[in-house]
């Protein structure tokens, strides 16, 4: 193979085109464009280094090194940023702009490539050593390559829509093979990166097939070009012609006066409108914009628009509606199946049906079911809806902060659809479904609007027969649906909506309770989800008891049913290795189900017993509280409620010498720091009816301190608790340690009614408690309690602080109170 020094020339021995150089040359460097020789074309100078060095180049021969950045982002190129082979060009003409720039006229003269590098400052200069090529006649692999050449530019200027036909005139009228092969590539649109290397190539014949690569280059993207141009215009030609003979359609059929559906595109449409059974106002509206659509062209936006808006109209249901199974002892008896316990809306639903049976329609019933996680408000509407042989359909609220999520979007909007009631709707299919708006009581509200206000005409048994969509813009009836809303917090739900629902409580499941829903419910369902509904796996009640009391701590049983999950789980493990070890000793079956020893293992029984339940599930979460049922000064036992159900509040009060102020401490709410306030505000005014001294807090710091610090705490049913914690350390008699309390207090040792009594009490029997102080006002709600819920329990009733100084000292005699 030749080298560079055997293909290319030095000055001495180039041939007479080669020119006479200086020793040395400025640098001009370009930036996006790549000059070659025998091309005349001007440049935009404007950098400093640029500026001298065409100064110095007109004070000599004006003569100039050409050589193109690499990147054209470098501001202030040196030589390495600038490639290595370029043109020798002369400076034909110089006009001066505005803004010091310069508009340079060059002409190349012959391809060079750097030698020795003279100077970087003030601009840069170097040895340029000329390279002229040899272009021998008798070599054919070099005219075969020129003739290809030639060949390969002239399809590529006739293809090209910006080049004018005078360039391949001036090609043709070219003989020089070189001048043909610079002409040819300074008329091709490529990178500067790909055309450079037309003047890096080592000789002639390797420079015409750089040429004839970056021609074929872009011959390729003319080609896929023009493909994809032809494939366009294709389809709009199409688009056109079927819209031509579609309006020549349209005018013959007006002319003959007939009234057809527009073909077969929308015959369907217009059977849809008619079997959806609408109402005639309604339908009327439908045909009036079916009329309108027939006249739209199907290229208009608008078709579209007013198609969808049909389809959606007529996929609505308006008067298929299902049988309610009106069987009352049928419809309990799915209930009982479904759900353990649950009595009051259980005879809520069954009211709602003996009523039905009655008067054979009813408006539309709203219910609310309000209780913590866990306790099975969804599962229950679930219920309800299979008990009447209803569509269920559950719509989730939480985090709905948009108003058209539930009315919807106007039509002309790009993108608009029906809001979440009209789009349940047309999925029920029928216009009586059983509506479950979950967690009614996470919605928000932003600039958007306030989808709870949307709410109110949906849940209104007096303006939900014409609710109006914004898609659909015409009234639906919705006194059919029977609308059941879930939410664990019953005040985050804004007073208005509440206003509109029947609310009923679900309160938290009691110990017994749990028990007897993992028997029924629970175990028979994972047992069958873990494939091991054929082996005989049971669990003790006692077993059951431990899971509840120390892995889990909740109102409901989600976390029940997890540890459950967790202990079948590992005793699935258990049957698959045994059955795998037999096995393996009698080789592998394809099936360990067809094996004798799983047959086997299925007459075993699997007992879970107590003991067991700490091997599957490790160290017990939660240890019950061991509460210390001694008598003590200044330590007051509250209940309290909380998302997981109730638990027990003890308060502790020290009184001490220092500056005269009150401390609270535990990570006390706002609420609760004022019950402390108002408690001692009322001892220090009625001191002497509790027989302290005047100045019993002067000159002292009281602490008020709720023990679990990390634990926010709030409400204002502790104030019994603190007034009473306060009483016994200001006075040095010690309260009751068996008795537990709850109620807020006034300034006047008035005690108001509270809420969550039903956990709160069963918080109390948990922690040992014999006797708990209840408001007066709750006696009604004691007595609508759980039977077995206040067994072992003394509750007494009081409606101030006075009344329960009898009970909370054991110094004082007392008559008790049932």
């Amino acid at each position: 193979m030749n080298t560079t020094d055997d293909v290319l020339t030095s000055i001495e021995e180039a041939d007479k085109r080669a020119p006479s150089l200086p020793d040395t040359l400025p640098v001009l460097p370009l930036r996006d464009i790549v000059i070659y020789p025998h091309m005349i074309f001007p440049v935009l100078i404007g950098r400093a280094s640029s500026l001298k060095a065409v100064a110095q180049a007109l004070e000599r021969d004006k003569t100039v090194l050409l050589l193109s950045q690499q990147h054209s982002s470098t501001d202030d190129p040196g030589f390495d940023d600038l490639y290595q082979h370029g043109t020798v060009a002369k400076i034909l003409q110089v006009l001066r702009l505005p803004n010091n720039l310069l508009k340079v006229l060059v002409e190349g003269m012959v391809p060079a490539k750097v030698g020795r590098e003279v100077q970087s400052e003030p601009f840069l200069e170097a040895q340029a050593l000329p390279i002229v090529a040899r272009f021998d006649e008798a070599d054919q692999h070099l005219q075969a390559l020129i003739r290809h050449a030639t060949e390969l530019f002239t399809d590529y200027v006739r293809n090209h829509r910006q080049l004018p036909p005078e360039v391949l005139s001036a090609f043709e009228n070219l003989d020089d093979p070189v001048r043909k092969l610079y002409y040819a590539a300074a008329n091709v649109q490529q990178k500067v990166e790909v055309k450079q290397k037309v003047l890096e190539a080592e000789n002639l014949s390797d420079q015409f097939v750089e040429l004839i690569q970056l021609i074929s280059s872009e011959l390729e993207m003319i080609r896929l070009e023009t493909e994809i141009d032809s494939k366009v215009q294709d389809q709009i030609a199409k688009s056109q012609r079927k819209y031509f003979i579609q309006e020549q359609i349209r005018a013959l059929q007006t002319e003959l006066g007939d009234d057809d559906d527009g073909g077969s595109e929308l015959g369907p449409l217009r059977e849809q409108i008619e079997a959806a059974g609408m109402p005639p106002e309604i339908h009327a509206k439908a045909m009036e914009e079916f009329d309108r659509l027939k006249k739209t062209p199907s290229m208009s936006p608008e078709f579209s628009v007013n198609r969808t808006w049909l389809e959606v109209l007529a996929a609505v249901p308006w008067s298929k509606r299902t049988d309610d199974d009106l069987d009352v002892h049928h419809v309990r008896q799915i209930l009982d199946e479904d759900h353990y316990d649950l009595d009051r809306p259980k005879d809520r639903i069954l009211e709602y049906i003996s009523v039905l049976n009655l008067v054979g329609h009813m408006r539309g019933q709203i219910l609310c079911f309000v209780g913590p996680p866990g306790v099975g408000k969804t599962s229950l509407a679930k219920s309800i809806a299979r008990a009447l042989g209803r569509q269920f359909i559950r719509i989730s609220l939480g985090g709905v902060r948009d108003e058209a999520e539930i009315r919807g979007h106007r039509r002309t909007y790009i993108g608009a659809m029906p809001g979440k009631i009209i789009q349940s709707m047309k999925r029920a299919g029928s216009v009586n479904p059983v509506i479950l708006l979950d967690e009614v009581d996470k919605m928000s509200m932003d600039f958007r609007g306030d989808p709870s206000s949307a709410l109110l005409e949906v849940l209104d048994p007096e303006q939900n027969s014409t609710f109006n969509d914004h898609y659909l813009e015409v009234d639906y009836d919705l006194s059919n649906v029977l609308f059941i809303a879930t939410a664990n917090v019953l005040y985050d739900i804004p007073g208005p909506l509440r206003d509109r629902m029947e609310v009923i409580e679900l309160s938290s499941y009691l110990e017994p309770d749990k028990v007897e829903i993992a028997k029924r419910h629970i175990v028979p369902k994972l047992l069958e989800r873990h494939g091991l509904a054929d082996f005989k796996v049971e669990f003790s009640d006692k077993a059951l008891q431990r899971i509840v009391r120390e892995y889990t701590r909740e109102s409901g049983v989600r976390s029940l049913e997890r540890e459950i999950a967790t202990v079948l789980r590992k005793t699935a493990s258990r049957i698959v290795s045994e059955i795998s070890g037999a096995t393996r000793r009698n080789g592998k079956p394809e099936d360990i189900r067809s094996t004798a020893e799983y047959k086997k293992l299925k007459r075993r029984v699997w007992k879970v017993s107590e003991k067991d339940i700490e091997q599957y599930l490790r160290a017990p979460r939660f240890k019950q509280k061991d509460q210390e049922t001694s008598d003590k000064v200044g330590v007051a036992m509250g209940l309290a409620w909380t998302s997981v159900g109730g638990d027990t509040l003890p308060v502790e009060v020290t009184f001490m010498p220092g500056a005269e102020r009150l401390t609270l401490t535990g990570k006390l709410g706002d609420v609760m720091k004022e019950s402390a306030m108002a408690a001692l505000s009322y001892l220090r005014t009625n001191a002497a009816r509790f027989e302290l001294p005047d100045d019993f807090a002067k000159g002292k710091e009281i602490h008020v301190h709720v023990p679990e610090g990390a634990i926010p705490k709030d409400g204002p049913s502790a104030g019994i608790t603190m007034t009473l914690a306060l009483l016994s350390a200001a006075s040095g008699k010690a309260l009751r340690g068996d008795l537990a309390m709850t109620g807020e207090v006034t300034l006047r040792g008035q005690i108001l009614p509270i809420g969550g009594l039903n956990e709160k009490l069963l918080a109390a029997k948990r922690a040992g408690m014999t006797t708990v102080l209840v408001p007066e006002a709750n006696r009604q709600d004691v007595e609508e309690l759980q039977d077995g819920l206040t067994d072992g329990l003394e509750i007494v009733y009081i409606r101030s602080v006075a009344d329960a100084l009898p009970v909370a000292f054991r110094s004082t005699t007392r008559k008790k109170k049932r």
